[in-house]
């Protein structure tokens, strides 16, 4: 009950029809479309359809950059044996033992330094962004190769096939769980980032912001009273595709959590 309230409150606020970011009572005395309908008509403030095209734009391609930078570091780690294999490993525990946005300002310097903070670049920075470091969450990926028997491998080593023919052929249908699950968490973080976002986009090109930093702007509280029925509905429809995701991928997305947690 206490996790669905705030959900429940923001449907129902999506609904109401009387403006104003507070009111006295939960339920609205009227409801009304119409919060959703000028989500698309008014855009002077915010073009809600365009920034949602950006967001999945940049969540799209980062997902696909991110799942095969996850699973081919962890099919790398779970199969082959070179030197500083363990120390590799290592290093990359400690480095997710630190938040992403300590290297923020790193970052961004980095980024401005070589032309790519503005212009028509600002997605391609934040596709960037959140794919670059994405091989180094590859325990989970890892955990599941390892219950892979590897007497597959070996037998299909011995036949000729190479190990890019054995990942993509043989490991990569049998793991059908962890590569949804891999998906599903390489959408879910540019779908929902607002630093990084607001770090890139903060030059105030409108027609390059994402969902998140154009909700962000209703909340300023010169239009708060005036927005704050369209920001729920924004936040209602945004909720909406990851819903339908989880949903359909669910019981996959819960055997790739679970299967990578035990070897054996």
């Amino acid at each position: 009950v206490v996790w669905l309230f705030p959900i429940f409150w923001i449907i129902m606020t999506s609904f109401r029809a009387e403006s104003g970011a507070y009111t006295k009572y939960f339920f609205p005395h009227s409801l009304t479309f119409s919060n959703y309908t000028r989500l698309f008509t008014e855009t002077t403030l915010l073009n809600f359809p365009r920034a949602f095209f950006n967001t999945l734009f940049i969540s799209v391609f980062s997902c696909i950059i991110s799942t095969v930078f996850v699973l081919s570091v962890a099919y790398c780690m779970s199969r082959l044996r070179f030197k500083l294999r363990k120390p590799f490993m290592n290093l990359a525990m400690i480095l997710g033992l630190f938040p992403a946005f300590m290297s923020m300002v790193a970052v961004y310097f980095i980024l401005k330094a070589i032309g790519l903070t503005e212009g028509s670049v600002l997605r391609l920075s934040l596709i960037l962004i959140y794919s670059a470091g994405s091989g180094v969450g590859f325990y989970i990926a890892k955990g599941f190769f390892d219950t892979v028997p590897r007497a597959l491998c070996e037998a299909a080593r011995i036949d000729g096939c190479s190990e890019a023919r054995i990942f993509f052929q043989m490991v990569l249908p049998m793991s059908r769980p962890i590569v949804v699950y891999t998906v599903i968490s390489s959408f879910l973080v540019p779908w929902m980032d607002f630093v990084y976002a607001k770090m890139i986009l903060n030059a105030g090109i409108s027609s390059k912001y994402t969902v998140a930093i154009g909700l962000y702007k209703m909340l300023d509280k010169s239009l708060i009273n005036s927005y704050f029925t369209q920001f729920c509905a924004g936040g209602v429809l945004v909720s909406v595709p990851i819903s339908i995701l989880f949903m359909i991928m669910q019981k996959f997305y819960v055997e790739g959590i679970t299967g990578g947690a035990v070897k054996g």
